[in-house]
């Protein structure tokens, strides 16, 4: 990659450990082929292609993969690929999903179902940009810009926690973490600043653990400790973020994409909380964006039955979760 050094850093080290099987779910797409290539020239990736035999093979030996009539599982829609993905994963033949040319909404179906699905008990589904930003001195994990549309106070704890288990598995002992709204001071009438000030509560009293966490903060104080100073706002987060917390699913989609599109960022997308690692980039994502997200989904895949996952609680409100209602993404206590 040519800018995003950070993000090399974590693929030079998934070279060091034994590649990942990764379902690839309708796997026609040039852009996808070409970064599996280089995934698997680097010795990381061992890729199983779903999707049109056909359309797969002639787009492969486009990009370069002499061997994908080998690789290929026909599938003949996108919803039976998906469901084929999940297969690969619940009979160990796989460790890793992979998004291809296929809806978010059809592809996450069928890993949240409730009975044949990837779901975890009392785990939160969230999604987690890791951001190699050329401006910004270290990874910057954004959360969530993918799955949880409007999450409550609850969910937006669990989300969190998701989050900071990410950055203790990369190797960050006890992230910063920015809770972002629109202001820095409490207001009713802006219910993310309430949100956002119980969070920081709540981490204060061992209800979130293993990162310190401040806010409600507006984008620029959370990542410029001048801007907070010139605020007068005193912040041990200010300027040194690790993990920025959004309100809601369209903000945090819009920073992402924005950092991406007008910040040179390089952002590699990851679901978080299912029993497999599974990699979520847009349609529209780049080589260096896929294939860092593989690295990262090859680094959890092989960190995480070291790390020990956060206790159950509760879940109550009203949080949606594309494409399911709440039951389906973290279903309530019986």
């Amino acid at each position: 990659m040519r800018h995003a050094h950070k993000l090399q850093e974590l693929i030079d080290r998934s070279k060091l450990v034994q590649p990942i099987r990764v379902a690839v779910v309708n796997a026609a797409q040039g852009v996808l082929l070409e970064t599996l290539r280089e995934a698997v020239d680097l010795g990381f990736v061992e890729p199983t292609l779903i999707g049109e035999s056909k359309a797969i093979c002639d787009l492969a030996a486009l990009a370069g993969i002499r061997d994908a009539a080998d690789r290929v599982m026909e599938a003949k829609s996108d919803t039976a690929a998906a469901a084929a993905g999940v297969t690969l994963v619940r009979e160990g033949k796989v460790d890793v999903v992979m998004k291809g040319l296929i809806h978010t909404d059809t592809f996450m179906r069928p890993l949240l179902d409730a009975e044949h699905g990837l779901r975890l008990p009392g785990r939160r589904v969230s999604h987690a940009f890791l951001c190699d930003i050329p401006s910004y001195s270290k990874l910057l994990v954004i959360t969530d810009a993918a799955i949880n549309i409007g999450p409550d106070l609850n969910a937006k704890a669990q989300i969190l926690q998701n989050a900071i288990d990410l950055c203790h598995m990369l190797g960050v002992e006890n992230p910063n973490v920015a809770v972002l709204s629109a202001v820095e001071t409490v207001n009713p009438a802006i219910p993310s600043t309430l949100d956002a000030a119980s969070l920081t509560l709540m981490a204060q009293r061992g209800q979130i653990t293993g990162a310190v966490v401040d806010g409600p903060l507006a984008f620029d104080n959370a990542i410029s400790l001048r801007a907070a100073r010139e605020k007068g706002i005193t912040s041990a987060v200010a300027g040194h973020c690790d993990i920025l917390l959004v309100p809601d699913l369209v903000s945090g989609n819009i920073l992402a994409k924005n950092l991406e599109y007008l910040a040179d960022a390089v952002a590699a997308g990851i679901v978080l909380g299912l029993s497999a690692p599974v990699v979520l980039n847009s349609r529209s994502e780049s080589v260096p964006a896929r294939l860092a997200a593989l690295a990262l989904a090859a680094h959890i895949h092989h960190r995480s039955a070291k790390i020990v996952g956060p206790k159950a609680t509760p879940v109550e409100g009203t949080l949606q979760c594309a494409p399911q209602p709440e039951s389906a993404c973290c279903p309530l206590p019986r």
